[in-house]
């Protein structure tokens, strides 16, 4: 099993807020002020998703297309860096960019999340060359976190699961994750006392609403995910 530099489980003053795409409920998710804005709430880490363009360059967008956020069924595939500018007036950032406007920010991580696999490469490429390597780690399925470990030897990573079975130990041998990252309504006490027992954080995503946040908090993972990153900050111990 790998292990971390710690197996015993938090306590809620230890656990890192994750604002989920910035703070989408003030500003649109995955822009530069929705990051911001996060990090003014009290955020220690943005979560963001990163997929590339048609001249690969990395950018921050969930979807594969504009619809949802920018009101063009784009498929940001097809596109290139200019006419991504062009359709959203500049309104999709670059990694490059989120990582420059998060550097003046002490302590504050960027927690990358791949949608899309094939964007791996650019982006852990992107991260090294603006030596951000330190203050950025990895989320995402088992085959985007597999070529980022091919990419990076050394990379943080949380491998995302959604099940409530365990991760193979070979994958856990190839991967090398140092969380494993739950769709929140799976995660137990027992869920958290077995993966601490391994050796592994633990991480949860996405929980908007005070009670699911405490139940996590009671049930001692490490690091919660959330669209209501102020909300979360207030239920920490070190938020009083």
């Amino acid at each position: 099993m790998v292990s971390t530099d710690s197996a015993a489980p938090r306590t809620p003053a230890a656990c890192v807020a994750v604002a989920h795409r910035g703070d989408p409920y003030v500003h649109r998710e995955n822009t530069l002020p929705s990051i911001r804005s996060a990090l003014a709430a009290g955020a220690a880490a943005v979560e963001i998703d990163v997929r590339l363009t048609a001249d690969g360059v990395p950018v921050l967008l969930h979807d594969a297309t504009l619809g949802r956020l920018w009101g063009h069924e784009r498929t940001l595939g097809a596109l290139s860096t200019a006419e991504l500018r062009g359709l959203t007036g500049g309104g999709v950032p670059t990694l490059a960019e989120a990582l420059d406007a998060t550097s003046g920010d002490h302590g504050a991580r960027l927690f990358v999340d791949l949608p899309d696999p094939s964007a791996a490469g650019a982006a852990v490429a992107e991260i090294r060359s603006a030596g951000a390597r330190d203050r950025v780690y990895y989320c995402g399925s088992p085959t985007a976190m597999l070529a980022v470990r091919r990419a990076d030897p050394d990379a943080e990573i949380a491998l995302t699961w959604t099940t409530l079975a365990p991760p193979r130990p070979a994958l856990l041998a190839e991967v090398r994750p140092h969380w494993l990252n739950y769709r929140f309504g799976l995660v137990s006490e027992e869920l958290v006392a077995r993966d601490h027992a391994a050796g592994f954080r633990v991480s949860a995503w996405t929980a908007d609403t005070r009670w699911a946040m405490r139940r996590l908090l009671r049930a001692g993972v490490d690091s919660i995910t959330t669209n209501r990153v102020g909300a979360l900050r207030s239920l920490l111990p070190s938020a009083a």
